[in-house]
Order: structure tokens, then sequence, then C-alpha cells
């Protein structure tokens, strides 16, 4: 069980390493909280919150991951080297395409809304 529980400790640990220095984290957290609040403010329907959090986590997973393979690529090769940037790169792609997804599903999910304002 004190096994188990550690982890929870290191899991958080490293949560507070992406939110103190990892500027695209950063981002990505605060992209998260706006859209958190136009969700509210527009009352989306359950199964747009679901499409909100899912492509959310989804987002904050692959940039805690590309963060995670950046600082090991990083240690393990210091110097600049076409597989290791290879490796980066493909790393950073996963992040990008998560976030293309989640524009377009916001933009399904609130254009609608803000037309309606307009």
């Amino acid at each position: 069980m004190k096994k188990f529980l550690l982890g929870f400790v290191y899991a958080f640990q490293g949560f507070a390493i992406l939110v103190k220095s990892e500027r695209n984290f950063k981002f990505h957290l605060f992209a998260f909280l706006c859209i958190t609040i136009a969700g509210f403010y527009f009352q989306i329907e359950k199964t747009e919150w679901l499409a909100v959090l899912i492509i959310s986590s989804v987002i904050l997973t692959a940039e805690a991951l590309n963060s995670a393979i950046e600082k090991l690529c990083n240690h393990v090769q210091p110097e600049i080297h076409p597989a290791i940037k290879s490796v980066k790169d493909i790393a950073a792609a996963s992040v990008l395409i998560s976030s293309i997804i989640a524009v377009l599903i916001a933009c399904i999910i609130f254009l609608p809304r803000i037309n309606k304002l307009i």
C-alpha cells in the first residue's frame, strides 16, 4: 500500500515540475481553464463536456510526455544529434496533432453559440 501511495506523491511531484518549468504545459493548462470557463458560460451539453475533457486530457498528457521525452533526450545526448532531433520532433508532433483536433472540437461546440451572441 505504501508503494501505491508513493506513486501518487511522485505523480504530483511530476505535475508540479510541469507547472513550474514547462512553458508549453502552462499554456495548455491555461487554455484548458479558458475552455472550461467557456463551457460553463455557454452551458454546453454533457456529451460536449465529454469531448472537451477527453481532448484536454489528451493534450495535457501529450505535452507531459513530450516534456519527459525532451528531458530524457537532453540528458542522454546533450549535443545535437539527428536521431534525437527526430525523436523530439515526433513527440512534439503528438502535441500539435491533438491541439489541432482540440481547435476543431472547440469550433464545433462554441462557434454556433458565439454566432448566436453576434
